[in-house]
């Protein structure tokens, strides 16, 4: 704040850093002090409502984002679920087949063993 009421003149990035941080903000409203604009509690009251203001945006703006990364992720869930769900689905079905085959295998095995037994037994 010393170097930019002596006259200082910022790069750029260093203008941003200063306007961001409310360096220039408050530095205007003291030139308004210093013309006699308004007193130095009504330069404090708008510098506090400027700094209450651009928090409440910077809020707003943090909680949209974190509210599309839970949708996203959310969304992202539910299609692994869905994935999974196939995947379940799908590895049901080819033990069903499986099982079946195993079945109708051993069912075909069951009278050939029954035929070759009984000759012996006779």
């Amino acid at each position: 704040m010393y170097w930019v009421t002596v006259g200082a003149e910022p790069t750029d990035t260093v203008r941003s850093i200063l306007s961001r941080e409310g360096v220039l903000m408050m530095h205007h409203l003291l030139g308004g002090v210093a013309k006699g604009a308004f007193d130095q509690a009504e330069a404090e009251r708008r510098f506090n409502a400027w700094k209450a203001s651009k928090e409440a945006k910077a809020n707003a703006v943090k909680a949209s984002e974190a509210g599309k990364k839970e949708a996203t992720a959310k969304s992202r869930l539910e299609a692994e679920v869905a994935r999974n769900k196939a995947k379940a689905e799908e590895v049901a079905k080819k033990k069903a087949e499986a099982a079946a085959a195993a079945a109708a295998a051993e069912a075909e095995a069951a009278p050939a063993a029954e035929e070759t037994e009984a000759p012996a037994a006779e």
